[in-house]
């Protein structure tokens, strides 16, 4: 029961982590020229390149978020592009009064952003995900016990010589 509940929270966390960059990865995708524009008036050298690499990461990151797919490296690129982002997209510094305090805000939201990416590469993407599939956690089915009084069958062939009784064949196959 517990196991359920902490898949089903890494779940909603790793499609609420993905909702925040999707929709505008998608968006800029669409006008990856408009996006190198703003790039380029903020002084970012090779803005064409650097929109494109934006847009990729921006787009399949949290795609891989969403799937499951290398938690590690996602998280970390994930991280990294986020504090990059806060840092050249919202320098509140270079702003005053209510354009200030609104670039600050942006600035610290994608920096916790950052935070929770890092806390998905080292927890990971549990069990209902592309990983946990792969690792056959998460949809296995409760184990039924022996009746008392009977023998549980063994384990595995090779403690019982190779053979296996008439009719049973292995559940699933190591993976």
């Amino acid at each position: 029961m517990l196991d359920r509940a902490q898949n089903g929270t890494l779940l909603a966390a790793r499609l609420l982590l993905a909702a925040a960059l999707l929709p505008t990865g998608i968006a800029r995708a669409l006008n990856v020229s408009g996006f190198a524009l703003t790039l380029a008036g903020g002084g970012v050298p090779f803005p064409n390149a650097v929109a494109t690499g934006a847009v990729v990461v921006q787009v399949f990151g949290p795609l891989a978020l969403i799937l499951g797919v290398l938690p590690r490296l996602t998280g970390l690129a994930l991280a990294i592009f986020a504090a990059l982002t806060a840092f050249v997209l919202h320098a509140f510094w270079h702003y005053v009064g209510p354009a200030a305090v609104a670039e600050r805000t942006l600035l610290l939201a994608d920096l916790g952003l950052a935070g929770g990416f890092l806390m998905y590469a080292l927890a990971g993407p549990g069990g209902w995900s592309w990983q946990g599939w792969r690792a056959g956690v998460g949809a296995e089915a409760p184990k039924a016990k022996p009746a008392a009084g009977k023998a549980a069958p063994k384990a595995s062939a090779a403690r019982s010589g190779g053979k296996r009784p008439a009719g049973r064949t292995p559940a699933r196959a190591a993976a």
